[in-house]
């Protein structure tokens, strides 16, 4: 039997993760893991690896000590290493077959395992010259890496199997795959790349297939007391909250141009870390800065503090300290389907601002109930006649129906944001901030009905419902590319990046768009109606 039918066969013995899943999806899934292979090449790396499974019957005794040292590091460091270690020698390292010539994290594996690769390459003159030692450390590093290799392109294969398992219903078959993906799961280096990922991913399986009410674990009083800590790590950890921020303050204070009395609704306050920035852009307009109304949405503090009110009164201090006229108010509401347009206190005569960060897609839901609080929401925002609405939204498509589809799409998102993540120095904060993002993952995948709050969709499904709302987009403009483009620069990673799409601003990592930034207005009932 070879690596990968022990893994199928182990879930059930006629389904296969392709029969649902897309050869496509598979690819992406693997290049977001790191690893640069084709499924359709699968079959031959299985071969090798069945090779190097013999090999290993006879590798030495200090093989379990290299591979405790070894999988602190990520695997293809590990092969720079020992491409370093070559050159050294003043040789050159071994070359690869042409029929490999994708297979870059694999460079090592056939030239210690495969017969024909080693007639090849023993034509080199580096090969005699190394000692046994350095040909038998090269050998047992190769044996590691290709071990995590192995055990990290089984595990996505077991988890897609996994998951449409659990789509069909079959779950003590589900709950023998997840058992087997734990063990295998103490083969891969969990500090980093696919063996974190797939943690986190694991862990949520788990608690769906063996949790009897898996929703609870997503909405009870531990794992919501606490998220505004985690908010906060999470916004020190990475830029993505910030560029929110930054870009939606950034088409606010535009839109308030010219205007003396002006009022902010935020739907998630969050401890008012984007106010603060607005507060010192507004005492900073050449025409003196007018009064501000900040009206903050947050839920009831379990304490009972007025916590709301405590976040208000920090604010109200900055504003006085720079001279703004300011007032809060806080609307304190665990969903934000229970705010009254009435609550926000609007006045005709102020320029008006909806700020909504990552909120709105909680309210999308099956069900008539909740499939109307969307269009209730957008209704009452409509009614209040903003200057201008900022969206900021996770730009993934976590709504769909079909479990296997969404498990698919969470998999390649949030494998694109833990990369992300690496690349922050701030060890305290990257830990909480990968808290916060394994809560997100275990109630896309974990909960259903109106338990599942994450529900994100992209950008286009925003533009049409929004569009069918009676609302018309704004273009962000130059200001806000900049001002997110210097944001970045505060970030030493090179991975982040900016762009615009037809108005809108996306922040994404390498070529995956993570959250996209769009503005809008309400269109005028009367033109609405002529149109």
């Amino acid at each position: 039997m070879g690596p990968y039918d022990s893994a199928i066969s182990a879930g059930s013995s006629t389904c296969s993760p392709s029969s649902s899943a897309k050869p496509s999806e598979i690819d992406g899934l693997l290049a977001g893991a790191g690893y640069k292979v084709r499924s359709t090449e699968l079959h031959q790396v299985a071969q090798r690896l069945e090779r190097l499974e013999t090999v290993m019957v006879n590798a030495p005794a200090e093989i379990s000590q290299l591979a405790s040292d070894a999988l602190q590091c990520n695997p293809s460091d590990i092969a720079s290493w020992v491409d370093s270690m070559l050159f050294e020698f003043n040789q050159q390292p071994v070359s690869m077959p042409s029929d490999l010539s994708d297979f870059s994290d694999l460079t090592y594996i056939d030239g210690v395992v495969s017969p024909a690769v080693n007639q090849t390459v023993g034509n080199n003159s580096w090969m005699d010259n190394r000692t046994p030692q350095q040909q038998e450390l090269a050998q047992q590093l190769t044996v590691v890496t290709a071990m995590e290799e192995d055990s990290g392109i089984k595990l996505v294969h077991m988890m897609i199997t996994c998951a449409e398992l659990v789509q069909r219903g079959e779950l003590p078959l589900a709950g023998s795959l997840i058992e087997e993906m734990q063990a295998l799961l103490t083969r891969v280096n969990t500090a980093c790349g696919i063996g974190k990922v797939a943690g986190y991913f694991i862990d949520a399986l788990s608690r769906r297939v063996f949790t009897r009410t898996p929703q609870a674990l997503c909405c009870a009083a531990g794992w919501s007391n606490d998220s505004e800590i985690l908010y906060h790590h999470f916004y020190e950890a990475c830029p993505y909250l910030k560029f929110a921020h930054f870009t939606a303050n950034q088409a606010i204070l535009e839109a308030f141009d010219g205007h003396d009395c002006v009022h902010v609704v935020d739907f998630n306050l969050m401890h008012g870390l984007q106010w603060p920035a607005l507060i010192q852009a507004l005492a900073l307009r050449p025409c003196g800065a007018p009064f501000l109304r900040l009206t903050g949405i947050g839920p009831p503090s379990p304490d009972g503090r007025d916590s709301l009110r405590e976040i208000g009164l920090r604010l109200a201090e900055l504003a006085r300290s720079v001279n703004v006229r300011f007032a809060f108010r806080g609307v304190a509401a665990s969903r934000l389907e229970d705010v009254k347009p009435w609550m926000l206190q609007v006045s005709q005569t102020e320029a008006v601002a909806i700020n909504s960060i990552m909120q709105l897609h909680r309210l999308l839901g099956p069900g008539p109930t909740r499939a109307s609080a969307i269009e209730t929401v957008l209704g009452w925002i409509r009614s209040l006649n903003p200057k201008i609405v900022t969206v900021v939204e996770q730009e993934a498509n976590h709504n769909q129906p079909e479990f296997l589809d969404r498990f698919t799409e969470a998999l390649y998102y949030y494998s694109t944001m833990f990369d992300s993540l690496e690349a922050c120095s701030l060890q305290l904060e990257k830990a909480v901030a990968e808290i916060y993002i394994q809560r997100e993952i275990c109630n896309v995948l974990c909960c259903e009905g109106s338990a599942r709050v994450e529900r994100h969709e992209p950008l286009a499904k925003w533009r049409n419902r929004l569009g069918a709302a009676g609302f018309r987009p704004l273009n962000l403009g130059s200001n806000a590319f900049k001002q997110a483009s210097m944001l970045l620069t505060l970030f030493s990673a090179e991975g982040y990046i900016v762009e615009e799409h037809e108005g809108c601003l996306t922040l994404g990592w390498h070529s995956r768009p993570l959250i996209a930034a769009s503005a809008w207005q309400p269109i005028p009932y009367q033109t609405q109606h002529q149109q």
